[in-house]
């Protein structure tokens, strides 16, 4: 194998990885939100602190590879990713468990940017092509595969296996990185927008915080300043990015129309349901008696909408034009969202069968 297959690899495997892990944790939170005695918005945080985590780490995470080299940075980022994943297994309390979950996270958020770049670096233009099209097969087949499997697992063991599970994997890579990286350092005179990173991950702490304690009246006040902290810091950073040689977030690439509209569908499609399948988790199990296994086998149906519309994406979009389908996609979304509001029963199968399976062709 060349040693470009071989950087490949390990950066597919990697993220192969991260993509399990956020999907298959999903699967466990109503069972964890059991053990611990905490609420929903509570056991959140088992995915929002890996998510941070993600966010504060990736945009200084070639700055750091600059300071140890390609093959120290991956390794150490399994590595840690490893060590995580034992302290989340054996959790006594939902603290430390969302406290690990935020360590992960950070070493989750190092080996992709840095595997990319490396990757890329690698291959030609012309084979570029390639690697994508592998990223999202990859992307399709984690959310279609693990959420079944993480709910086996946690019908079967417990929660804490499925984090067990990916401890192989985390090892595997960790080796293959150590042994198939070139231990070479980028060279890199400009330090990352430190103050940036601050503020945005402020900013984004005291939202999620402000979402979680919104519904309890004994932290309304609370929530409302978390939220004031967050515009607060939102207007800060605007001000900092006007002056700043070189943002970590520069915002004044939404003046690109297209890009301003790929955001905007973005967030409107996979990002809302995100949010939309973590409700549905808790409610086809806590209010609807679905065990793990059988609500993860409803993503399979998700990821069938989305196989089929990612196939023929490339024939609706000569015939149709971009414009219509994102109507057509947001409209097949919102359907799916839509059917999710009249499942009031476990006998409404036919009706979570079409909602699932919409929701996958509306974000593809």
């Amino acid at each position: 194998m060349s040693y470009r297959y071989k950087i490949a690899t390990v950066f597919l495997l990697g993220f192969f990885i991260d993509c399990i892990n956020i999907f298959m944790s999903a699967i466990a939170l109503p069972s964890i939100a059991t053990i611990f005695s905490v609420t929903p918005s509570m056991t959140a945080w088992v995915s929002n602190a890996y998510i941070l985590g993600l966010v504060l780490i990736m945009p200084i995470s070639l700055w750091l590879s600059s300071l140890m080299g390609y093959r120290k940075l991956l390794c150490f980022s399994m590595l840690l990713f490893s060590f995580s994943i034992c302290f989340i297994g054996f959790s006594t309390s939902i603290y430390s468990l969302i406290f690990w979950r935020f360590i992960q996270g950070l070493a989750g958020g190092l080996l992709i940017p840095v595997g990319q770049a490396l990757v890329f670096g690698l291959f030609p233009n012309h084979e570029r092509q390639r690697i994508s099209t592998l990223i999202m097969a990859i992307a399709l087949i984690a959310p279609a595969f693990s959420p079944t499997l993480g709910g086996i697992i946690v019908d079967t063991f417990s929660w804490r296996w499925v984090f067990f599970s990916n401890l192989p994997f985390s090892l595997l890579t960790a080796c293959l990185a150590w042994y198939w990286v070139r231990d070479k350092q980028r060279q890199s005179d400009q330090h990352p927008d430190f103050k940036g990173v601050i503020l945005i991950n402020i900013g984004l702490l005291c939202l999620l915080l402000s979402f979680s304690f919104y519904t309890d009246l004994h932290h309304i006040i609370f929530a409302i300043t978390s939220f004031a902290i967050s515009v607060l810091m939102l207007i800060v950073y605007l001000r900092h990015s006007a002056h700043c040689h070189a943002p970590i977030l520069n915002l004044q690439l939404l003046k690109n129309c297209n890009l301003r509209t790929a955001f905007i569908v973005y967030y409107a499609v996979p990002g809302i349901f995100t949010g939309v399948n973590l409700l549905n988790i808790f409610n086809l199990q806590f209010n609807l008696g679905f065990n793990a296994k059988q609500t993860g086998l409803f993503m399979l149906l998700y990821a069938t909408g989305a196989l089929v519309c990612m196939t023929s994406g490339g024939f609706l979009y000569h015939r149709f034009g971009k414009k219509t389908l994102f109507v057509i996609g947001i409209t097949l979304h919102s359907l799916g969202i839509g059917l999710l509001f009249w499942v009031s029963h476990a006998t409404d199968l036919i009706l979570l069968f079409f909602a699932y399976l919409l929701m996958g062709m509306g974000v593809d």
